[in-house]
């Protein structure tokens, strides 16, 4: 599968024809397409392309997605871990360290013929089942990169000088699960947020023209913000990235405090997974990239797919509530990647998670 050729695709664009790979920043403030994933432990990976053309999404060729089965899914933390570490953070936040943080896992499954595995083809079935705004794709197995996104939430987006960012808390599979909780999370992250953009934005142009609006996706409900900002002229993509990475919504608040928790409390990397995925056009001074959760990636070395889910958590969470949050967010998307879904099992893939 190393032979497969280099691509990116993005909001109905197909980038080929790789010219360069580089972790530098600046690259982004400088000429041509650019693929871009940031691991949420920052490690930057930016794909310049040669070749940009409108190209949707290729239908599903049958038997060109093998996925793991069902049952075979473990998780980074299992349920008893998992709710253990809801408590631990309560903890935290009792003692005042911190107001919010998000609490994710990492869900492997071994591959049946990772030789033959190829994102693209995982793309074309999130496509069909479960279509989200910010979907895409980077192919680059050289460069130990291998993506598949369904991500519903935008980390940044930039038409020249104009900044926003859409952080997503609060989620239910209606609107009527939404509890007072959820509104009060996303009312923090909105803070941390503005706070980041503020960093580089022109004094006094951060707003938030948008504020716990109610977005339905395939199987569930979330409440999103918007806020937006003017870039300060001597601010480019470097000093963007270092003001805003992670993205708030899953870190939480204050984010320093939120990433010690974090690190201590999870087992595993979370890798492209709550990290930024998406595409920079330095000529036209464009940007769309999505905060990395509902997202699938190949790591080669261990022949698996993984997908990451998480929750966030504040003093008015429940332990087990947060987990079946965790499986909601995954239960769709994993019976999708496992071909589960179409013939009504996708059941499993929640019951999968829980080991």
């Amino acid at each position: 599968m190393h032979d497969l050729a280099p691509l990116a695709r993005f909001g109905g664009l197909v980038a080929t024809d790789l010219r360069d790979v580089t972790h530098d920043p600046e690259a982004l403030d400088s000429a041509g397409f650019w693929a871009v994933c940031a691991d949420f432990e920052g490690r930057l990976t930016c794909a310049r392309f040669g070749d940009v053309r409108p190209g949707p999404v290729p239908a599903p060729v049958p038997g060109g997605w093998r996925g793991p089965a069902a049952g075979d899914w473990t998780s980074s933390l299992d349920r008893a871990a998992y709710t253990a570490g809801v408590r631990r953070v309560r903890e935290h936040i009792a003692r005042g360290e911190v107001y919010q943080a998000n609490l994710c896992r990492v869900l492997t499954a071994p591959l049946p013929d990772p030789a033959a595995a190829d994102v693209d083809a995982l793309t074309a079935l999130l496509a069909r089942g479960n279509p989200a705004p910010y979907a895409g794709t980077i192919r680059l197995p050289a460069h130990g990169v291998e993506i598949a996104t369904a991500s519903p939430e935008l980390y940044l987006r930039r038409e020249g000088a104009l900044i926003s960012s859409g952080p997503i808390k609060g989620t239910g599979r209606t609107a009527a699960d939404l509890l007072p909780k959820d509104h009060a999370e996303n009312v923090m992250i909105v803070d941390l947020v503005r706070n980041d953009l503020g960093r580089v934005s022109e004094t006094g142009t951060v707003a938030v023209p948008e504020l716990c609006a109610v977005e339905e996706h395939p199987g569930l409900v979330h409440l999103v913000s918007t806020v937006t900002g003017l870039l300060r002229e001597d601010a480019g993509w470097p000093a963007l990235l270092a003001a805003t990475f992670p993205p708030g919504s899953v870190t939480g608040a204050p984010k320093s405090s939120a990433l010690r928790i974090i690190e201590a409390l999870e087992t595993a990397p979370r890798g492209p997974y709550c990290g930024g995925i998406g595409w920079v056009d330095a000529d036209a001074g464009t940007a769309e990239l999505a905060v990395g959760i509902r997202t699938f990636w190949i790591d080669r070395a261990e022949g698996v797919l993984r997908f990451g889910t998480g929750a966030g958590i504040t003093w008015g969470s429940d332990p087990e509530r947060e987990w079946e949050e965790t499986e909601l967010k995954a239960d769709r998307l994993v019976a999708i990647a496992s071909g589960a879904y179409e013939s009504g099992a996708s059941e499993a893939s929640g019951k999968a998670t829980s080991r």
